[in-house]
């Protein structure tokens, strides 16, 4: 359940709305079977918004997981022909549940469950198993009653970085960089992702849209963070 990268930004396609998308899991092969990666059940999730300057978070999101196995005398993670999220073919299934806390002071004051059962993404196992991967993927992103959306499940590694050369004491290779020939060591690398769009009103310090670059509340610090939730979660129906 290792944290790897953040990214907060103003999507194109949402301008008034915070989008997060925090990364966990690093180095993941999507090869990796029979147990392919997915979220820890005895973990809690959190991406974290600072509105006020001071370091401690004032509105978090809290997503913990729930694994179900449909046939547990099967090491099969999926059988071929998934042809949706909910397909009895897909052996492995997780969902989630997302509560939003509010806090002051470094106090909880109070919390909300605003989704559940929201269903991870599964595992690109291959075009066999899952012949139309995008649609089936496709079908993980809700939309909140209030506005906004979510998704969680397995994606490429967007982060380029001469991993190898960086941590030989920064021992960059000839051609990087604005030189072109970069080596990207995360290439072909996955992460498991959740990404979260939600309305600036709903981060703000204030309770409002954003105005403009310089308004008061248009500056929000954003981090993402994990805790064990005790004992795993895992179901077998």
């Amino acid at each position: 359940g290792d944290d790897t990268d953040l990214y907060a930004y103003t999507a194109n396609d949402a301008p008034g709305a915070l989008t997060v998308v925090a990364n966990w899991i690093p180095f993941e092969d999507p090869a990796g079977g029979p147990n392919f990666y997915r979220f820890d059940d005895r973990a809690h999730y959190y991406v974290n918004i600072d509105n006020t300057g001071d370091g401690a978070a004032d509105v978090r999101y809290r997503f913990a997981f729930k694994t179900k196995v449909g046939n547990p005398d099967s090491f099969l993670y999926a059988m071929p022909g998934v042809s949706s999220i909910n397909d009895s073919k897909l052996n492995v299934k997780q969902t989630y549940t997302i509560t939003r806390e509010l806090y002051k002071n470094g106090k909880e004051r109070s919390s909300k469950v605003i989704a559940r059962g929201v269903p991870v993404a599964p595992n690109n196992v291959g075009p066999k198993t899952i012949p139309n991967y995008a649609f089936v993927a496709g079908q993980a992103v809700k939309s909140f009653p209030g506005g906004g959306k979510v998704f969680a499940g397995q994606r490429d590694d967007p982060f380029y970085v001469d991993l190898g050369g960086t941590f030989d004491a920064i021992n960059l290779r000839s051609g990087t960089g604005n030189q072109g020939g970069g080596k990207d060591d995360l290439a072909g690398y996955s992460t498991h992702s959740i990404v979260l769009q939600v309305p600036e009103a709903d981060v703000t310090k204030d309770g409002k849209s954003v105005s403009a670059p310089d308004a008061s509340n248009a500056v929000v610090g954003v981090w993402q963070s994990i805790l064990d939730a005790g004992a795993s979660r895992v179901e077998i129906v």
